[in-house]
């Protein structure tokens, strides 16, 4: 590896931190089996806490952590009014705009500890647009949940570039760039779903979702928001 090693006093990287997602996981469990609302809220917000706890007594040394945390706890608002919208569009449009919010998180985590992938961006960008224009844009008869969907979509290719784009070790980084991967693939399933009518595989969008959010506490844990890349060129994206 070519990050730098933690200190030692450093709570990151202790045995048994792996042991705290059990807790998620759990949740994920009873939430997919009983479509529990409480179950479906506690997996974000409990990875939240997992960050929070990990890193107690040295919060001042790990604020980027801070922006995960903010986004788990977006991620819960948004699924709450999605889960709860009912048909309303306007509990839909709020809960899109919490999930941008969480994008935001992702985004300044990611982008704190690197920048942009422009070729992942163009490679995204390249796919999503036009499946926006072509297929999306005129199945949506509202003009602001069609606004909503492509800013969504806008900042979900950014926040994923992003991640292509962070220095940290191959570990970290690979865990990371899943999690925002496993977001977008959970949304696109959504997409399908909601606008296009093809619901095949709806039975993927939850298990994705929560694993998104397992992938990036894991990556967040282990990179200990210290351990960068000494160089660009060993950079796998």
């Amino acid at each position: 590896m070519n990050g730098t090693p933690l200190p030692a006093d450093d709570p990151v990287g202790r045995p048994g931190e792996d042991a705290l997602l059990v807790i998620p996981l759990v949740l994920a469990a009873i939430a997919l089996r009983t479509g529990s609302s409480f179950a479906k809220l506690g997996v974000p917000l409990s990875c939240a806490l997992t960050l929070l706890w990990v890193h107690r007594g040295a919060l001042g040394r790990h604020r980027r952590l801070f922006w995960v945390v903010a986004a788990f706890a977006f991620s819960a608002a948004g699924d709450w009014f999605l889960s709860h919208r009912r048909g309303r569009e306007g509990y839909f449009l709020m809960g899109i705009g919490l999930f941008a919010c969480a994008h935001g998180g992702y985004l300044g985590y990611a982008g704190s500890q690197g920048r942009p992938s422009l070729r992942a961006l163009a490679v995204l960008l390249g796919v999503y647009l036009p499946y926006y224009a072509v297929w999306l844009r005129p199945e949506i008869r509202s003009p602001a949940l069609s606004a909503a969907v492509l800013g969504y979509l806008l900042i979900s290719c950014v926040v994923l570039s992003a991640a292509c784009g962070m220095r940290l070790e191959r570990g970290p980084y690979w865990a990371y760039v899943a999690g925002m991967a496993l977001v977008v693939f959970s949304d696109t399933i959504i997409s399908f779903s909601e606008f296009l009518g093809f619901r095949d595989w709806n039975g993927l969008i939850l298990p994705t979702y929560y694993l998104a959010h397992g992938c990036v506490t894991w990556s967040v844990l282990h990179s200990g928001l210290a351990r960068r890349r000494e160089s660009c060129s060993n950079h796998p994206l």
